[in-house]
């Protein structure tokens, strides 16, 4: 009998894989959110007059992928569409999920404060799925909005085995939202794929008609290089993130042989496409004054904006990596809100 496999990369206890290739996933009932719960109740009060209603939906058959669509309303009507946000869960392309309390807690808060339909996509992990995986989802995700706006307009709603959620999704849909009026909200690596998919869909994202994105919020986009910056190679550690695990989730995402100027990881590396001959729709990009990542995203930011894109750059001083989604109810997260609110409607 051989000798028992040892653990060879450890993302926090939560995915490991062992010497002989397999790996270990916690399930989500067994790792500690701390303050979070998760309720399943698909109707929630939040604030004093937001109920968010909330339903789950099939958007990839054949990988399994689910989303999660979330819609306010409120005690006093308002008569204007709501527009629609996609948040894309961070976690370093190894970890997350829709159903995992922070997420789920961060957009209810989102849906409630921005007053907007929200739209939460898993997408498939690595090591088990390498990338390009999980912006092939991202895209994906965001074609599924494309199809139900094309059933709808057909008045033919689409049917299959998991009729039931897309009937109660597509409920969700029919009133008071704006399918021209969409916003890709991506936190850390869903920043990296926010990224990605602004690239692939240019401006006003026309192959996505009748559905139409207006812009990306990008909350402290996982991106990397062979040479490490200041912040990276100096800076402090953040209590959870550190540059081991930033090099970790490299090695266990980028596909193998890859390093950290692959084009995914770095978006100005050597085989990186030419961003100044891409037309992008505006961009909001923020970070933590505290990150090991600042100095990175802040280079992003001024040299996209060099080459003459719409961006707003914002750094929230004092704040560590996830500060939105560790705890949506702060005050500096309720301050957060509202400028990407002041982004949506910005000139409406």
């Amino acid at each position: 009998m051989g000798s028992l496999a040892e653990v060879v990369e450890d993302c926090f206890g939560v995915l490991q894989l062992y010497s002989d290739g397999s790996i270990y996933r916690a399930n989500v009932s067994d790792i500690d959110f701390g303050e979070f719960n998760n309720n399943k109740s698909s109707q929630e009060i939040v604030g004093e007059d937001c109920i968010v209603e909330w339903e789950d939906c099939l958007f990839d058959e054949k990988n399994q992928l689910n989303l999660r669509v979330y819609k306010p309303s409120y005690k006093n009507s308002m008569s204007k569409k709501l527009p629609i946000l996609y948040y894309i869960h961070g976690g370093g392309f190894c970890l997350g999920s829709r159903t995992w309390p922070n997420c789920h807690n961060c957009c209810l808060r989102l849906s409630s404060q921005l007053q907007a339909l929200v739209i939460a996509p898993d997408y498939r992990l690595a090591p088990e799925h390498k990338l390009p995986a999980a912006i092939e989802d991202g895209l994906n995700a965001v074609k599924w909005l494309q199809l139900q706006a094309k059933q709808r307009e057909k008045g033919n709603p689409r049917k299959d085995h998991n009729q039931n959620d897309q009937n109660t999704c597509m409920k969700l849909l029919e009133d008071g939202v704006d399918i021209e009026k969409v916003f890709i909200m991506g936190d850390s690596s869903g920043g990296n794929i926010a990224h990605h998919l602004a690239v692939r869909l240019g401006p006003g994202s026309p192959e996505l008609s009748p559905v139409r994105v207006c812009g990306y919020v990008l909350l402290a986009p996982f991106f990397g290089g062979s040479l490490r910056t200041i912040s990276e190679a100096n800076g402090p550690s953040e209590p959870v993130l550190t540059l081991d695990s930033l090099d970790r989730f490299w090695r266990l995402s980028l596909p193998k042989g890859e390093d950290r100027d692959h084009p995914i990881a770095n978006p100005f590396g050597p085989s990186s496409p030419n961003l100044e001959l891409v037309y992008l729709d505006p961009m909001l990009v923020i970070v933590g004054g505290k990150e090991i990542m600042k100095d990175r995203v802040e280079d992003y930011a001024k040299r996209l904006k060099e080459l003459g894109k719409d961006i707003t750059y914002v750094e929230f001083e004092g704040q560590h990596h996830g500060f939105l989604t560790h705890n949506p109810c702060s005050p500096v997260s309720n301050q957060l809100s509202q400028l990407i609110k002041r982004f949506i409607f910005a000139g409406k």
